[in-house]
């Protein structure tokens, strides 16, 4: 799955791993019922809702798309431990070679695993990488029934007014 990303990006969001309908279609957050979507145009980082096939206008808004893991997979449940941790430490170069601001990993148990943070929440965390911020955010799967849309919303927004914050002269 390519990645949709540029260099010095406002928001670089990453997923925990493509699902096996995005590997198909060969588009991020492409399975319909998945939540990603509709929650960035509620939060307000896009200014309509994109469908999958148009990831490449996230660029334009300085927003880009990745995944901890490569390997596509029914299930998040199906990675191994070692493929969290191979991929955190490649999202670690990506990270330091692409200079997004913030670094926004969907998925709090993809974050945990990635890079062992076991006391990980939903929010802002301490640790940076490669200069950017991190912010982990609810995962916008529709296996993810702890997350309403609104409340995603609400934590995708509380990123959005970081990032736009962070842009802010002065």
């Amino acid at each position: 799955m390519p990645d949709v990303i540029a260099d010095g990006l406002r928001v670089l969001f990453c997923g925990i791993n493509p699902g096996l309908w995005s590997a198909a279609t060969g588009h991020h957050f492409a399975r319909p019922g998945n939540r990603f979507w509709p929650v960035l145009h509620r939060s307000g980082f896009t200014p309509r809702q994109l469908a999958p096939h148009e990831e490449q206008e996230l660029l334009g808004l300085r927003l880009g798309i990745t995944n901890v893991v490569a390997r596509a997979s029914a299930r998040a449940d199906e990675l191994a431990r070692e493929e969290y941790t191979a991929g955190g430490r490649a999202l670690s170069r990506k990270v330091a070679r692409r200079r997004p601001r913030w670094l926004a990993v969907v998925g709090v148990t993809a974050y945990r695993e990635a890079f062992d943070e076991r006391r990980a929440a939903v929010g802002p965390q301490e640790r940076t990488m490669g200069g950017a911020r991190i912010w982990v955010l609810p995962n916008p799967s529709g296996l993810n029934a702890h997350w309403q849309p609104a409340a995603m919303a609400e934590e995708y927004g509380r990123l959005r007014a970081a990032a736009e914050d962070a842009d802010a002269p002065g």
